[in-house]
Order: structure tokens, then sequence, then C-alpha cells
């Protein structure tokens, strides 16, 4: 199949499989916000945040080397998928023997038994759905997403609104959904004939930890600007209803409505990061990666000011502000934190370029970067503005942490980028975003003519590459 064609096909698979369900789990923000108070809320975050920032640790990023030698014809998937057992069998083990540590976090008093086995299950689950991608089954990758979520959105609708259990009953959701979803994947794709510790070989384990363990801060520090935002906006001082478990929770509210761009880049990255692995030798790589970027960029900033156009109205949907009134401003820092995630998306799509290549430990100290910027910005613009201080230095880190990227990644691979397009683009996105939170007189007219604006000035981007996928045969 062709390149381009085998890309566009596994999006698809991969949307097919991923957006409906992500719209699904979306709509769990209305669950949470009418169930758990924006206090709980803000655990609930806490917590989350917790098990992600964990779970590279514990895993060795593991997963990632998964995907990227499980790919490679050259070496065994029975080696491979073995090595990556171990290795997550040990991180487990550190797990338990470290679990006392937790409690000295305040907010996870009463939830540590469940912190660890959340961490166990989901670390499990990522390992099972990697090595199914590797393998090339992409459709039983979809499906287990779509199953994945839809017991997920059940078991938040049995122990939230059911049983009123708040913040454990969410905890108890992602555990259940995680573990029937590796066991689904372990018994379909009969993973149990990869796992033999006779097919352990410590000359791959110790290949594919080289390229994963550069890939745990990396991760941690990614995690680390939520995390820090969250973090910062409960226990800084600052202006009174900004700042506090209360505002906390708002905020964690606002993310929920850009995670959407982070769906869509994210069934983009699961197909593209296969297609950039399989294409990391061929002549034309440079190419390749052109024009693939210059539509994944144009598509971006169109879905981006699509939300942006209608996030009262996706705000009025998805967030219930009747039990708790104070949800109702969250929508004032969405549009920041909308470009925020789309300069992460960009950055995702950037850091490709480092794992097909082989550069991973690039990954790391341009993320460094980013998290030494956000803490910085949240450290003062918090203190000044409280959740929107938060946001800005959400942006301005991922912003600062393209820049980099943008020019060191193309050392590896070179491939020209439209610089004006893309600040014309995102100062466009800016102005969208003031429109909506300062509604000022005909302030709909506005942001349709801005929309109309977006769609045109990056709509030849998509429709040539569509045009030559067309072409081809």
């Amino acid at each position: 199949m062709n390149k381009y064609k085998k890309l566009v096909s596994n999006t698809l698979i991969f949307a097919i499989g991923s957006f409906g369900s992500k719209i699904l789990l979306l709509l769990l923000t209305r669950l949470y916000t009418g169930n758990i108070n924006p206090g709980d809320n803000s655990t609930k975050e806490l917590l989350e945040q917790t098990a992600n920032f964990l779970i590279p640790i514990i895993t060795f990023s593991i997963a990632d080397a998964v995907i990227r030698y499980g790919i490679d014809k050259n070496f065994d998937n029975r080696k491979v998928f073995t090595s990556a057992c171990v290795t997550e069998l040990f991180g487990i083990g550190i797990l338990l023997l470290l679990s006392p540590a937790l409690t000295l976090l305040p907010y996870t008093e009463g939830y540590v038994v469940l912190l660890v086995i959340y961490c166990i299950t989901s670390g499990f689950r990522q390992i099972a759905s990697q090595f199914v991608r590797a393998r090339g089954l992409v459709r039983l990758f979809a499906i287990d997403g779509i199953l994945a979520t839809l017991t997920l959105f059940l078991f938040n609708v049995t122990f939230i609104a059911g049983f009123h259990l708040g913040v454990t009953g969410f905890l108890i959701s992602v555990i259940l959904s995680d573990l029937l979803s590796g066991l689904f994947l372990w018994a379909v794709a009969g993973l149990h004939r990869y796992f033999r510790l006779r097919y352990m070989d410590k000359k791959i384990l110790r290949m594919m930890l080289r390229f994963s363990i550069p890939l745990i801060p990396s991760a941690l520090l990614w995690l680390v600007t939520g995390f820090s935002d969250r973090l910062f906006i409960r226990y800084m001082s600052g202006p009174a209803g900004l700042v506090g478990e209360t505002a906390a929770g708002i905020y964690g509210v606002s993310t929920k409505i850009p995670n959407l761009i982070s769906t869509i880049s994210t069934i983009f990255f699961q197909a593209w990061n296969m297609s950039a692995i399989e294409e990391n030798d061929s002549k034309d790589r440079s190419r390749f990666y052109h024009r693939v970027f210059d539509t994944y960029q144009s598509f971006m900033f169109i879905a981006s000011a699509g939300l942006i156009v209608f996030v009262r109205i996706l705000s009025n949907i998805l967030i219930d502000s009747n039990t708790y009134p104070e949800y109702a401003t969250a929508f004032l820092y969405t549009p920041v934190l909308i470009v925020g995630v789309l300069m992460m998306c960009f950055n995702q799509f950037l850091s490709s370029v480092y794992s097909a290549t082989q550069h991973t430990t690039h990954s790391f100290w341009t993320s460094l970067v980013a998290a030494i910027v956000n803490i910085v910005l949240n450290i003062i613009l918090i203190h000044i503005w409280g959740i929107m201080g938060a946001a800005i230095a959400t942006f301005a880190s991922y912003f600062v942490c393209y820049c980099i990227r943008i020019v060191d990644a193309r050392k590896y691979v070179p491939f020209p980028v439209n610089h004006a397009k893309f600040a014309a683009n995102t100062a466009a996105l800016f102005l969208l975003g003031i429109v909506v939170v300062e509604a000022p007189p005909m302030w709909i007219l506005i942001l349709a003519v801005g929309f109309v604006f977006m769609v045109l000035y990056n709509f030849n981007a998509v429709t040539q590459t569509l045009g030559q996928l067309r072409r081809r045969k």
C-alpha cells in the first residue's frame, strides 16, 4: 500500500476506534461536575496526574520501546514482548516496596492502595495495547479502545452517579476498565504465545532500555506542566477565589474541552508514529515529513479555531454548574488552554523525529526546558492572575518547546516549515479567544468571520494532500 494511503487508512481506523469513545469520555465531565464538588474534583485530578507520573517510572517507559522495536522486522516480537513484561514486573516490585512513601502526599490520604493498583493495571494495559499495535493489529487496537471507553463510562456512571463514591468511584472505574482491556487483548491477540522466559534476550532488553529510559524524564516533564499547574493553584497564595482547592477544581474542568484537540492529535499520532518508523530509511523521507506536517498543522489550526468559536456552547453542554455554580467560569480559561494544547500536539509530532531516528535524549532536554519555563511562570503568574496565570504558563512552556524542537528536530530529518503561516494562525486563535471571553458588540459575527478566515487560510494545504492521495494508485 502507498505510504500516504496507509497513513490515512490507519488514521481512519484509529479515528473510528477512538473519536466516538473519546467524546463519550468528555461527557463524563458533566457527570463529575454534577456529582463531585470542586475541592474533591481537584483531588481526583491530582491523583490521576500522580498515577500518570508514576507509570512511566515503574514501566521504564518500555511501552514506547515495544512500538519502536515491535514494528522493526529486524527484531523477534517474542523477545521484545517478553523483555517488556519482565521489565514491568520488576517495576511493579519497586512500586510495592516504595508505596508507603505515597502517604507523604496530603491528597493521597485514603487512596494509596487504589492508586498503586491503578498504576499496575494501567501499565499492564499499555504494554498489551502497544504490542498489539506493533503487530499491525490496528483494528483490534481500535475495538479495544471502544470497549475500554465504554466500560469506563459505565463504571463511572455506576460508582459515581449510582453509588455516590466520588473520588473512590473514579479510581475503581479506571482500574476495572484497564484490567478488562488488558485481559481482552491478552486473550484475543493470543499474547500468552509471546511471553516465555526462554524468549528473554538481554541484548534486546538493553537496547530497549537505552531507547526508553531517556523517555522517562521526557514523559515526566510533560506531566509536570499539568501537575504543577494544579498544585500551584491549590496551594499558592493569590487573588481571592482564583487559588485554592475550588480554583484547582475549576482549572481541571477547563482543561476538558482542550483535550478534544489532544484527542484528534493522538488519533493521528498513533498512525503517524508507525509510518515515521517504517519510512525512516526511505529516500524521500524529508518530502514525506513536509507534506504530512503541513497538512497536520493546517487541519489542527482549523479544529482549534472551531473549538474556540463554540467554547461557550460546549461548556454549557459539558459542564453541570447547577449543583456547583463555581464551575460556570471554567470557559474563561479554555481558549488559552486550547492554544497551549495545540502547541503540545505539534511538539508530539516533532518527537516522532527523535523516536524514528533514535535520538530520544533530545525529547528529554527539550521537555526539561519546557518544564522549567512552566514552573517559573506558574510561580510568577498564578500569584498575580490565579487560574489565568496557570493557563498562560502552560501555553508559554509548550510554545518555547516548539520553537526549540522545530529547529533541533529538523537537523535529523530536514523538511521546510512555513513560519509566517504558523505565526498568523496562532495570532488569529488568540484574537478569537479574546472575542469569546470579552463578548464585545457583534461578537458572534466577529467569530464567524474569524473562523471562515482560518478555514480559507489553511484549507489549501489539506485539499492539496487529499488531491495527491486520489491521484496515487
